[in-house]
């Protein structure tokens, strides 16, 4: 029953990837009517930053349909990218739990997305009287952390080619569609990701590419399964089992 109603809260359901679907399910499937009631859908162009370090939490948001990026401005004052999400999560939750008052973070969409936002005082209520609900929400941002703790230790550890490398294998892990994952080519995105210099992107890119480790086509990079596996098996060499994780 509360499926079908989650399905009229939010008919976009339908039309996304059945993964992501489930992870809405699976997420608000002990949510009160209420919550489900307090829903605003809205749609985002690519490049909206729709979450700003620092100002007030009001809202959280859940990304329906498409793509975003955490972006950190403090470091040195360039602007760092440092993760792409692609589960469901709940963007200001994890703020309004540890009674932080402004965002941590900052969110801008990678494509165009639908947004599902519920008003801050909703979602803090309904995670003050729902431990099965607020248990599975601690799950996830322990997964997160515990993801970003591991990407991070691993790139103290590696420089140029191989940190791009690392890029790629995650972006496979997560994008791959029948066994190919594409995307593009852009030195400031890739630098912005990396860490690395838009000249040693030009650099490491081109050495991928002569190993055949990574084919490129104009402004687009393709990485086959091949390819994939033998960019984590070089990484590997690189890295420890622990430290790479499974």
């Amino acid at each position: 029953m509360k499926e079908v109603y989650l399905d009229e809260a939010l008919p976009f359901l339908k039309k996304i990837d059945p993964k992501r679907r489930e992870q809405f399910q699976a997420y608000f499937k002990n949510a009160p009517l209420w919550v489900l009631e307090s829903f605003m859908i809205e749609k985002l162009e690519k490049g909206t930053t729709f979450i700003r370090e620092g100002e007030p939490v009001d809202m959280v948001y859940f990304i329906g349909d498409g793509m975003i990026k955490a972006t950190d401005h403090r470091i040195y004052g360039i602007s760092f990218d440092f993760i792409l999400f692609t589960r469901v999560y709940a963007h200001g939750g994890m703020e309004i739990i540890m009674d932080i008052d402004w965002y941590t973070t900052s969110l801008q969409t990678v494509t165009d997305c639908t947004v599902v936002k519920i008003p801050k005082a909703q979602f803090a209520r309904w995670m003050s009287t729902d431990v099965v609900s607020l248990k599975y929400e601690a799950k996830l941002m322990g997964e997160y952390m515990l993801e970003q703790a591991r990407d991070v230790r691993a790139f103290l550890f590696l420089q140029g080619a191989n940190r791009l490398a690392m890029l790629f294998t995650r972006r496979y892990e997560k994008y791959e569609e029948n066994g190919v994952l594409s995307l593009s080519s852009d030195r400031q995105e890739l630098s912005d990701f990396t860490g690395l210099s838009v000249k040693t992107i030009t650099r490491s890119v081109k050495k991928l590419k002569e190993e055949g480790l990574i084919t490129k086509e104009g402004n687009i990079i393709t990485i086959s399964k091949q390819q994939y596996n033998r960019l984590k098996e070089n990484l590997m060499e690189v890295l420890s089992d622990d430290e790479w994780g499974s």
